[in-house]
């Protein structure tokens, strides 16, 4: 039975709460998935190309921007002293990849200099970096 005097009142939801704590939930997660980027060096423009594949080895990454100026492992190094630098980085008798991450502007001179150094140290393999097409 219902009393005369009593109003009817109809329920609301309220979704701004709701809004607001799936918009935090969404900002965490970008914000937390950024950090999980892995960096291989230094940002430069790689060429393209169509056979590029994975490596899997322990890598030392050796950067070179389109200045010409040479990084290994994000720290600015001379080309004439790379050499025994990547040396100190290899553990004894172990296989390492050298993985050379070429601005696509940078001179083929400085490219084949790099690769000239590295080549004379045992245990080291070559690779160039390079965008999938």
């Amino acid at each position: 039975m219902r009393i005369p005097d009593e109003q009817d009142v109809q329920g609301e939801i309220n979704i701004v709460p709701m809004i607001d704590a799936i918009f935090s939930i969404l900002a965490f997660f970008i914000i937390s998935s950024i950090s999980l980027i892995r960096s291989e060096g230094l940002p430069v423009n790689l060429p393209s190309a169509k056979t590029t594949e994975s490596q899997k080895v322990a890598q030392i990454n050796v950067t070179i921007q389109p200045d010409g100026k040479v990084f290994l492992n994000k720290q600015p190094i001379e080309v004439n002293g790379l050499q025994g630098a990547v040396t100190k980085l290899i553990p004894n008798s172990e296989q390492s990849m050298v993985i050379i991450n070429a601005d696509e502007k940078v001179s083929h001179g400085i490219v084949v200099s790099v690769m000239d150094e590295l080549r004379q140290i045992k245990g080291v393999g070559l690779a160039i970096s390079a965008k999938k097409k």
